[in-house]
């Protein structure tokens, strides 16, 4: 038996082999993205994908391909799974059935308001279903998950790449605007921290705006948008039923049918369900949150080497303008959801 067992692990060992230096490359990038982003501040989702584009000319590289790939869809579905490690029932139940039901209408109403803009703009469902949903949910995180579950298809890597590109950017001015909104407009602290909460796309941004505030503000902010965040689950599976159902049209072009529920999914859902018994303690909750983190922050960095300036360009002022009006949609409704909470 212990032999037995040996040769299976030297055999597995020896088929991951050709993954390594791909994933190292990839993890590389993410150091020096996280090295730039703690030294010179903003976010290292975005200094990740830039750094990546600049070594697109290696995509290609026999010793580099294989581990890219596996960065860019293994890395990245494990690492949105350990975003459960953030959650837990009783924040989201502890926000109130007004704004639990005020946040989830901005995260549904959005995605379809970028659907229909995407398909006015001749841009297609798909793209708007992508591009709205990072920005109704978590951002960067959002986008890689969706992209996930969409069928790859020719444009695919660039759309995602672009808006993991536009996302973060958009949040990032957010971050710094909407603090100041929100004193303009004269919301206190807690009606402040649910504006941002549901509006600024990225978890790290949203942390930053609020607690600028202050640390009321901070700690409503990010409960806001960890509901959210809780957000992806429901949204990401409609997506994959969706695709699963149109899955025979896509058996003639090669693709596999996709699971019912994908693995990263159900790995979310109990890694939240653990955490809300209080099986997770916070030592290992932040460990968690740490993974996910930087297995997202490698993925991101994997398809920005996939991706070159150029392709980006392709994708015309059409989706730029998608996003903005996208980012829009919900600020706005996240000052309707301030006023009748």
């Amino acid at each position: 038996m212990p032999s037995t067992f040996g040769k299976d692990l030297v055999a597995r060992f020896a088929a991951a082999r050709p993954l390594f230096p791909g994933l190292a490359f990839s993890a590389v990038i993410a150091m020096a993205a996280a090295f730039v982003a703690a030294a010179h501040g903003g976010p290292v989702m975005l200094f990740a994908l830039l750094l990546g584009m600049a070594f697109n000319h290696l995509a290609a590289e026999r010793g580099l391909a294989l581990g890219l790939a596996f960065a860019s869809r293994s890395v990245l579905r494990l690492g949105v799974a350990l975003l459960g490690a953030r959650i837990t029932a009783s924040q989201i139940v502890a926000l109130g059935p007004g704004t639990l039901a005020g946040v989830a209408a901005a995260v549904l109403l959005t995605i379809g308001f970028g659907i229909l803009v995407a398909r006015v703009f001749g841009l297609g469902a798909r793209f708007g279903t992508l591009t709205a949903g990072a920005v109704a949910i978590c951002g960067a995180s959002a986008a890689a998950a969706i992209a996930a579950v969409l069928p790859r298809r020719p444009g695919h890597e660039r759309d995602t790449a672009f808006t993991i590109l536009g996302v973060t950017t958009l949040s990032t001015v957010a971050m710094v605007a909407y603090p100041l909104l929100a004193r303009g407009l004269g919301l206190d602290d807690t009606e402040a921290g649910v504006f941002l909460g549901a509006t600024i796309h990225d978890v790290a941004q949203v942390v930053g705006a609020g607690f600028s505030i202050s640390a009321e503000a901070g700690k409503a902010a990010t409960i806001v948008k960890l509901l959210r965040v809780a957000m992806l689950v429901p949204v990401v599976l409609a997506i994959a039923l969706v695709v699963r159902r149109s899955a025979p049209g896509d058996a003639s072009e090669g693709q596999a049918r996709p699971p019912l529920l994908p693995g990263f999914l159900v790995g979310f859902l109990a890694i939240v369900g653990l955490n809300s018994l209080g099986l997770v303690p916070p030592p290992v909750q932040d460990a968690l949150g740490d993974a996910s983190r930087w297995c997202i922050v490698t993925s991101i960095a994997a398809l920005g080497v996939k991706t070159s300036l150029k392709s980006l360009a392709e994708v015309g002022r059409r989706a730029v303008l998608l996003m903005v009006a996208e980012t829009g949609f919900i600020g706005a409704a996240g000052l309707l959801l301030v006023h009748v909470s």
